[in-house]
């Protein structure tokens, strides 16, 4: 889960909506209306470079558009009751080590679990979704979230850049892959939770879900549906898929659904 290093392609803040996200935000430098619902993006040292911005077009670019609003402790917008109060969906990009992801994030699990349980939506990328389990994090998730590298007959044996093969909606896919999560329910019953599994990795344990919290919903994915090309410059980094972002797009729909 260390930063995805080779990552050099940033998008600025003007291009994913800001302008407009900031107006709804009551921030004083917005100068249009916009109406698309906003979607906070969590930026800062928790997340690595250019990971935020990949997460803010991924949310520009859906069937049904946000706009994104980046918070953190150096953004003009933090997270806070108030910022989230406006807030369609929160979106926590991927980025280093647990722990120390952790510590710079904690404060904020109080009003995220208030949020989401009241009706919002969670969405978290690799580190993002680590962080929405319990040990430790936000405990927006029914279950375990562990590294799919130490799962059983795992297709990916350490933490470099790579793809991994999923089966997403029973169709075989290819997704950019760096120490990304799986997650498991207790007896495996994921319709005891109310969960819809997205995708599996090859030995069947799950890429990508989303379960109900409150009145609200979490989608977490282990691997990357927002990766651009950026993301497939190094040595080997191919995917046979093409660069697509219908699965993020999937993950957004459903996550934004409700029964």
């Amino acid at each position: 889960m260390s930063p995805v290093s080779r990552r050099r392609f940033l998008i600025g803040a003007t291009g994913v909506g800001a302008v407009g996200a900031v107006a709804a935000l009551g921030l004083p430098h917005a100068t249009r209306r916009d109406d698309r619902p906003v979607a906070l993006v969590h930026r800062g040292p928790a997340t690595c470079s250019g990971c935020a911005e990949s997460v803010a077009n991924l949310l520009e670019t859906a069937p049904t558009p946000l706009r994104a609003v980046y918070v953190g402790p150096d953004e003009e917008v933090d997270v806070t009751p108030e910022s989230l109060a406006g807030a369609t969906l929160y979106a926590q990009p991927g980025g280093g080590t647990v722990g120390p992801a952790w510590r710079r994030t904690r404060a904020y699990a109080p009003c995220l679990r208030e949020w989401v349980q009241a009706g919002g939506t969670y969405l978290g990328f690799c580190l993002g979704a680590y962080l929405a389990g319990s040990d430790p994090g936000y405990r927006l998730f029914p279950g375990r979230v562990r590294q799919y590298i130490g799962t059983d007959d795992a297709t990916v044996a350490d933490t470099a850049d790579t793809v991994v093969d999923v089966s997403w909606r029973g169709r075989p896919r290819h997704m950019f892959f760096q120490d990304g999560a799986a997650f498991a329910v207790p007896g495996g019953d994921w319709d005891a939770v109310g969960a819809t599994v997205l995708a599996r990795y090859p030995n069947e344990t799950v890429a990508a879900v989303v379960t109900p919290y409150g009145n609200g919903r979490v989608g977490l994915v282990g691997p990357h549906p927002e990766a651009d090309e950026s993301w497939y410059r190094g040595p080997g980094l191919t995917n046979p898929d093409g660069i697509r972002f219908d699965l993020g797009h999937d993950l957004i729909g459903t996550a934004l659904a409700r029964p």
